[in-house]
């Protein structure tokens, strides 16, 4: 059965058993094709002649596939796609999910499996086999949270997805990543929605908290419209900081290009000051110098200076995780590179279920507890002793 047959078999198929079914089919296929270009290959380096086949029963992940194993006449003829006493297979599923992790289109994985396989696999039962992960993202989605989170990050990006009436529009999907009290960080959800706003937030925060979550010491955010109100809401401890690096690229998007490098050593003394009185005493004269011809810069870091400036009171190495949103940005470089090449997504399911892949990869390099963080709870155990002490 090849990939043209499967795509019109399929069209037939009454109900969920019978597509299962076909696919069984299809796999028992490929996979007994796999072994015959593994048998002749040993043929040729062996000279070894045929001996028919044998019977083997292995599951898989459509089920248990009864498959014609090739033989030799020496017995010596060991096959690597269902090794010697291998009871499972499950390895072409899994390399066909790696391989739309890395962002290949379905034509790219079809194309791969070709190429490493010599067999023709269609869309629809590649895409069959990428939907099996379905159970595991809605499992991950509502899974339970740890009680406490000394710090979370919230950012959001665009993509454009198919709504229904075939059409691309953007979509923002929103992240939410926290750090542990072991310094592990961690993607604690995603959700699409049209835009951001604090309506939206609010649904946010309040999910985090009914999944488990009672209390957040310190929000960094890229100046979320409508967070502040919504965390505060829900969480009326948690300290907002707002990412100092987003407000210096929206400041410098309004200053001449003439002057940009004299305006940016004056902005260093506000957000590099020692001490906030420092840093609001440079802020005036930052004020008095350029207010005139940049009057939107100023005014924006005036109007959110209370969150701005949230950092000053904390040591440096406090200070550098969350004056920016850096944590989470890295994150969203990982997903872009992944999706650079796409266009747009058939569904909200499709994105989601893509950025899930993505972060179960990048999970793994998430292991170990980001730098200075001995040194970081043992001064948010003295700064928020009360709220802390019960959940070390």
């Amino acid at each position: 059965m090849n990939s043209i047959e499967f795509k019109k078999l399929s069209k037939n198929c009454k109900n969920e058993k019978d597509l299962s079914n076909l696919t069984k089919e299809f796999m028992k296929n490929m996979i007994e094709k796999i072994l015959e270009s593994e048998i002749e290959e040993f043929q040729e380096k062996s000279g070894n002649s045929r001996n028919g086949y044998y019977s083997k029963k292995v599951r898989s992940d459509d089920g248990e596939l009864e498959l014609n194993i090739p033989r030799d006449r020496k017995s010596d003829f060991e096959p690597q796609i269902v090794q010697k006493g291998q009871k499972t297979i499950s390895g072409i599923d899994d390399k066909i999910i790696s391989m739309y992790a890395r962002g290949m289109s379905l034509r790219d994985i079809e194309s791969q499996v070709k190429e490493m396989y010599d067999v023709e696999m269609s869309d629809t039962l590649i895409s069959r086999i990428i939907e099996k992960i379905k159970p595991e993202v809605e499992k991950w989605q509502n899974r339970e949270l740890e009680l406490i989170y000394p710090i979370v990050y919230m950012d959001a990006m665009v993509f454009k997805i198919r709504d229904d009436n075939g059409f691309y529009k953007n979509r923002v999907l929103h992240f939410v990543i926290g750090i542990n009290l072991d310094g592990r960080k961690e993607l604690l959800g995603m959700w699409i929605e049209n835009n951001e706003g604090a309506k939206f937030w609010l649904n946010i925060v309040t999910e985090l908290q009914n999944r488990g979550v009672k209390d957040i010491l310190i929000a960094s955010v890229d100046g979320l419209k409508g967070f502040s109100e919504a965390i505060n809401s829900t969480f009326p401890q948690t300290i907002v900081q707002r990412c100092i690096v987003h407000q210096i690229r929206y400041s410098m998007k309004y200053v001449a290009s003439k002057n940009q490098k004299e305006f940016m050593n004056d902005l260093k003394k506000v957000y590099k000051a020692p001490t906030k009185n420092v840093a609001e005493t440079a802020l005036l004269e930052l004020e008095e110098k350029w207010g005139k011809k940049y009057p939107i810069v100023i005014n924006s870091w005036k109007n959110n200076w209370d969150e701005l400036s949230t950092y000053f009171q904390y040591s440096e190495p406090i200070r550098k995780i969350i004056y920016t949103t850096n944590t989470i940005e890295g994150f969203n470089r990982q997903i872009r590179k992944i999706t650079k090449t796409k266009e747009g997504f058939n569904s909200n399911e499709s994105l989601t279920r893509l950025v899930y892949l993505v972060y179960k990869d990048i999970s793994k390099k998430w292991q170990k507890s980001i730098s200075n963080w001995a040194e970081i709870i043992s001064q948010f155990a003295i700064i928020f002793d009360d709220r802390l002490e019960k959940y070390l």
